[in-house]
């Protein structure tokens, strides 16, 4: 419940707070005063947009402060998560609209999404304008209002029901997706295929056009290296047909090997040279040994060489298509395999997805029955409880029903078309709400519908905005008593410009406006006795100070009073 407003910087209003309590609440006031700023101060509340224009002249930014008591565990839930908390068990919400246009939003102290303060606020708030009664005439929102009235038996359905439609619509994308594109599946497993049964016929292995190129160049060179490495072992070793003296590096090495070992007899530092000149000995003798060998395995190889080009040549002819080296090629046919098996696991999921699609579907058509049974016998209630608030509303030939049509296939919100459909006087077959029900039909049947579905959602603060358009005399009088009858069991907020329903309230503000030239300002103010019934008689004959328009209001009042007492009566 909604137990203060503060409003400051909006429209014409400075600044106003309005103190609420459970009951029937009414604001009232001259035109241009100010009454819908009222509405769209709760607007924001419960997450509506507003331009910057309706901040007011001169501010700086229009603020509307709203504090709730009796606040659900969900939404206390939906409070933690946004990082807000409660005070004293009071949940206060602020909006803040910048001139420049900015909107910030509070919720329980933090500052949070606009989604998120509108989820709160809107599940607190249920306000009903001008543009509701609009709504109501369109099939989405006559299926919202026959889901409510179904209630919480429905709403398990339809949760069941919605899960169960996303994941055939997803499935149904994908598998959409797999068929089109089943022929270039084909077409691209075939040329992996081509791909990787021509790589396999030469069986490459990894770094082997490296080592083959080496090994070219080596016999191809085979006269030229045999030269060298001949050259090498002579410089190293001699010849053994020279002369013992003849000059070769393992002689001069060991030469100097002896000379140093003759020093190291006289000198002991001479010894450490000795060593070296005996390692470097060694050294070179290894190393003659090594291309001697060398010199032995070089032998000229024509049947090698050309096998190694007719390797080569297979080799290239696979790094022309599929990578700039036998490793590159490699690695593309291991993605290739890889690729092969998705397209193969595609044609199976193929396969699954039908048989998951074809058991979503039945999912579907069972729970979409069911849904349209609930659907009937909501609408059958429904109709019912409305057609006595209606003979109440002095419309008592008037008929109201849902007319359930299937869809050619179940939508998200299952397989029903709801029309809501009006007669209001015998002999007139029913016809769209919108098209065959004027401005105070339709407000009137907006009132019914929700005092029937209050029943189920009480304790909502319930706002509404000219809801008494269209009206007068003694419908108005019944319009009174039916906002009366629904502030029973839920709080009720009404800006309305008739007196007959302005009587019912248990407390009535004044929109009162000044003007000083330059700016125009508006106040609240709770009326209560004689303020009162000047205000009343204000409203029903433009004066106040006549005893006749006083006496007017009073027996207004005493009509209000006699009919709340009737109706507490009647309930007990």
């Amino acid at each position: 419940m909604l137990t203060n407003l503060r409003i400051s910087g909006l429209g014409v209003i400075d600044s106003a707070v309005l103190e609420l309590g459970p009951g029937l609440t009414v604001v009232t006031g001259e035109t241009g005063a100010g009454k819908t700023m009222v509405v769209t101060g709760l607007g924001l509340i419960a997450g509506g947009r507003t331009e910057a224009r309706a901040v007011r002249t001169g501010s700086a930014r229009a603020l509307v402060e709203a504090r709730f008591v009796g606040i659900a565990e969900p939404l206390q839930a939906l409070v933690d998560e946004a990082g807000g908390m409660l005070d004293d068990d009071e949940l206060l919400i602020c909006r803040q609209v910048a001139a420049a246009g900015r909107s910030r939003a509070m919720l329980g102290g933090a500052q949070v999404p606009l989604s998120v303060a509108a989820e709160v606020g809107g599940a607190l708030i249920t306000i009903h304008g001008q543009s509701e009664q609009q709504r109501l005439a369109t099939a989405e929102r006559q299926r919202h209002v026959l889901d409510r009235a179904a209630g919480p038996l429905l709403a398990g359905v339809m949760e069941r029901y919605q899960i169960t439609y996303e994941q055939r619509r997803a499935a149904m994308a994908e598998l959409t997706r797999l068929q089109a594109e089943a022929r270039e599946r084909a077409r691209e497993q075939d040329l992996l295929r081509f791909g990787l049964d021509e790589i396999a016929a030469v069986d490459p292995q990894p770094g082997e056009d490296q080592a083959l190129e080496a090994e070219a160049r080596r016999l191809q060179a085979v006269d030229d290296l045999r030269l060298a490495a001949r050259e090498a072992a002579l410089a190293l070793a001699g010849d053994d047909d020279t002369a013992e003296n003849a000059v070769s590096a393992l002689s001069q090495a060991a030469a100097a090997r002896k000379a140093l070992e003759r020093a190291a007899d006289s000198d002991p530092a001479a010894a450490g040279l000795a060593h070296q000149a005996r390692e470097v000995t060694a050294l070179l003798a290894d190393l003659a040994t090594a291309t001697s060998s060398y010199l032995a395995d070089l032998d000229a190889d024509p049947v090698r060489l050309e096998w190694v080009a007719s390797r080569r040549a297979a080799l290239q002819a696979l790094t022309r298509k599929y990578g700039e080296t036998v490793d590159e090629v490699l690695a593309w046919a291991a993605q290739a395999a890889q690729r092969l098996q998705e397209l193969h696991n595609s044609d199976e999921r193929i396969e699954t997805l039908e048989q998951s699609v074809a058991g979503l579907s039945h999912q579907i058509s069972v729970d979409a029955t069911e849904i349209t049974r609930l659907r009937q016998e909501a609408a059958d209630r429904l109709a019912a409880a409305v057609q006595v608030e209606l003979s109440a509303l002095a419309m008592p030939r008037a008929r109201l029903d849902f007319n359930l049509s299937p869809l050619a296939e179940p939508g998200p919100y299952g397989a029903d078309m709801v029309h809501l459909r009006f007669s209001a006087n015998p002999g007139s077959a029913p016809g769209p709400l919108a098209a065959v029900a004027s401005g105070g039909e339709l407000s009137r049947v907006r009132l019914a519908l929700e005092v029937v579905l209050a029943d189920a959602e009480a304790g909502q603060t319930f706002v509404f905005d000219e809801v008494d358009a269209g009206v007068g005399g003694a419908v108005a009088l019944e319009v009174g008593r039916r906002l009366a009858a629904l502030a029973a069991s839920s709080q009720v907020i009404v800006v309305t410009h008739l007196a007959q329903v302005a009587a019912f309230a248990d407390r009535h503000l004044v929109v009162a406006k000044a003007d000083d030239g330059c700016v125009t300002a508006s106040s609240l103010s709770e009326v209560t006795g004689e303020k009162r019934r000047a205000e009343l008689a204000r409203m029903m004959s433009g004066i106040t100070s006549t005893a006749s328009a006083l006496a007017h209001a009073d027996e207004l009042i005493v009509q209000a009073n006699q009919s709340r007492s009737s109706a507490n009566n009647s309930r007990k």
